[in-house]
């Protein structure tokens, strides 16, 4: 009777349509294919919800799945996919060529005719996320929250400035160490290091707006500092409320917790 009541109660029609689940996951993690070179696949999103910013309200992301290179791309609400398509000829194109598969959500934008006919006629192959499952690509979203957290850091007192900064931003990310990659998507591009992008901003120079500029950077890089470090702190607090601080010297004795294997040693 027992092995009845827990399979019924597995086999429950209203828990499994109402109840929250609290199992792992099902089904294993299915990586997207590596692609053989560089900007042969890509994946696209639109960042939308932006306070107006030189009249631009949207970012569209578009990241090689190779190299994790990427490419921010202001626009305008609302937009079409003619739009879309030009700036996407002119931006990314013009540059690395024409991908052989771009991965994408079910926005409007890439499920409607003039979207998928451009791309049959020039041999694109469209891939489409799983309908509620943006786990698909997941790649892409992470950079929208890497870029969404770089310009509230940067322009968080001046949020209608953000598209002033944006290349910044694209040039941030592309030169940043990448764990996946152990080196900077734009290392894994080009094959190597950019310089720095920093100047001195108290060097004389005799061009008023060129020094105006400077020092509006570098105060912006401090804030950028500041902001960065508060998260910090604040990721630091919370981590701290589920711990406890300990003090060793040398000399004292402790306890080693080593893995795979449950053993006690000092």
């Amino acid at each position: 009777m027992k092995e009845d009541v827990v399979r019924w109660v597995q086999e429950c029609d209203v828990c499994q349509k109402s109840k929250a689940e609290h199992v792992p996951y099902p089904g294993l993690l299915q990586p997207l294919p590596l692609p053989s070179q560089a900007w042969t696949s890509i994946s696209m999103d639109f960042i939308e919800g932006l306070p107006k910013s030189q009249g631009k309200d949207c970012i569209m992301v578009v990241v090689d799945h190779l190299t994790k290179y990427v490419h921010f791309l202001s626009l305008t609400h609302p937009f079409s996919a003619e739009a879309v398509a030009r700036i996407f000829m002119g931006q990314v194109y013009k540059l690395h060529g024409l991908p052989i598969n771009i991965i994408s959500d079910r926005d409007r934008i890439f499920t409607g005719i003039f979207w998928k006919e451009l791309f049959r006629l020039l041999g694109t192959t469209l891939s489409l996320s799983t309908a509620y499952h943006p786990q698909t690509d997941g790649q892409t979203e992470r950079v929208n929250q890497c870029v969404e957290n770089y310009l509230k850091c940067m322009c968080h007192l001046r949020p209608k400035q953000w598209n002033k900064w944006l290349s910044l931003a694209e040039y941030w990310y592309n030169t940043n160490f990448h764990s996946g990659l152990k080196l900077t998507p734009f290392q894994a591009l080009y094959g190597y290091l950019s310089g720095p992008l920093t100047v001195d901003p108290y060097i004389p120079t005799s061009q008023p707006d060129v020094e105006e500029y400077l020092k509006e950077r570098s105060k912006l890089l401090e804030v950028l500092k500041l902001n960065l470090a508060e998260a910090q702190n604040r990721m630091k607090v919370y981590a701290d409320k589920n711990r406890t601080e300990r003090s060793f010297v040398v000399g004292d004795y402790v306890y080693l917790k080593l893995q795979p294997y449950r053993q006690n040693s000092l």
